[in-house]
């Protein structure tokens, strides 16, 4: 347990939805501080971060990107939290500032929950480098990060034997902000979404194979192939959502799936779908001894859930090892009120 006399100084990386949640929530726990936030809206740049998020006045400003490595060797923090981008080639340079500025980081960047599937040399380089600084880099969030592998690997817990996980995550997609809805292809045709998929303009869920291979590290099976796909759910009628009008015919959602393979056998199967009218819940089947089968009928609220991980994995990347971590590294989190 670490004992922390003075609070955490934390920066927010990317102001947008979810690093605005973040912020929100961390204004309220006693342990934080948030000292300074950096993005490139010009909105909200050279603003007072708490008149962004609507709280009031935080007394900690929005710096531009520009500045962020100025301002992180000035500030110093203890934690940046990074929300900016899906993709480690992407949100590298970023995390090179923070890292040279001595700051652990915890990111929601889906493909560094578990980086060495689809960028093995990036993720050494990181690893390296973090090591080099004497802090830590975690990806996390509500998935990657929970429901497809953090939560059936600890399911596992009370097995003896495993012969097979099962992951399924329903999800209302018309319950979700804008940018969910968008990037899941809402109301295009089928062939649209095949093209905005075919060139990155919309991606629906990212992190497949890394809740696998994170799965198959927490319970040291290895695994001989990984395969993933998306394709869409088609409207059977007139649909619509707060931002969407969706036509027979049209896409209302995705069915996307992972699978992990032992040899010819499948270990571990994830399975998504996200559509409009769909039920909430999530659900995780384990074949084995004994065999187990855990259900949240309610769903898990996908942002709430994410701001909540991370928020939760400050206390713990501040004890955890240095370097590239993963969810098998740290200490089970749970919600941390006080610290």
């Amino acid at each position: 347990m670490v004992f922390i006399m003075s609070k955490v100084k934390i920066v927010i990386y990317g102001l947008g939805a979810i690093g605005s949640l973040i912020a929100k929530y961390l204004v309220n726990r006693e342990w934080a501080a948030i000292i300074g936030a950096i993005d490139v809206d010009p909105n909200k740049v050279g603003k007072d971060i708490g008149e962004v998020i609507g709280v009031g006045s935080l007394g900690a400003r929005v710096v531009h990107d520009n500045e962020a490595e100025e301002f992180l060797h000035k500030t110093k923090p203890d934690v940046v939290i990074h929300t900016v981008t899906t993709y480690l080639d992407k949100a590298f340079p970023q995390l090179e500032k923070c890292i040279k500025a001595g700051a652990n980081v915890v990111s929601t960047s889906e493909t560094l929950a578990y980086p060495w599937y689809r960028f093995p040399e990036l993720a050494d380089k990181l690893d390296k480098m973090a090591k080099e600084h004497n802090v830590s880099i975690l990806g996390t969030g509500v998935n990657p990060g929970f429901i497809f592998d953090s939560l059936p690997a600890f399911l596992t817990a009370v097995c003896v034997r495993v012969d097979k996980i099962h992951v399924v995550r329903s999800i209302d997609a018309a319950k979700r902000r804008y940018p969910f809805q968008k990037k899941y292809g809402l109301s295009l045709t089928p062939e649209e979404f095949k093209e905005k998929m075919a060139r990155g303009e919309i991606t629906a869920h990212v992190g497949y194979a890394e809740s696998i291979m994170l799965i198959a590290s927490m319970l040291g099976i290895k695994l001989d192939r990984v395969i993933e796909g998306q394709e869409p759910v088609i409207a059977e009628k007139p649909m619509r959502t707060q931002y969407f009008e969706i036509k027979p015919g049209h896409v209302c959602g995705i069915r996307g799936f992972g699978i992990g393979y032992v040899g010819d056998r499948e270990f571990i199967k994830l399975e998504l779908l996200a559509a409009v009218e769909r039920q909430d819940y999530d659900e995780v089947v384990i074949e084995g001894e004994p065999p187990l089968k855990w259900r949240n009928e309610y769903g898990t609220h996908g942002d709430i859930a994410t701001a909540a991980m991370v928020i939760n994995a400050i206390p713990k990347i501040l004890e955890a090892p240095k370097g590239v971590l993963t969810m098998k590294d740290i200490t089970i989190p749970s919600c941390k009120i006080r610290i």
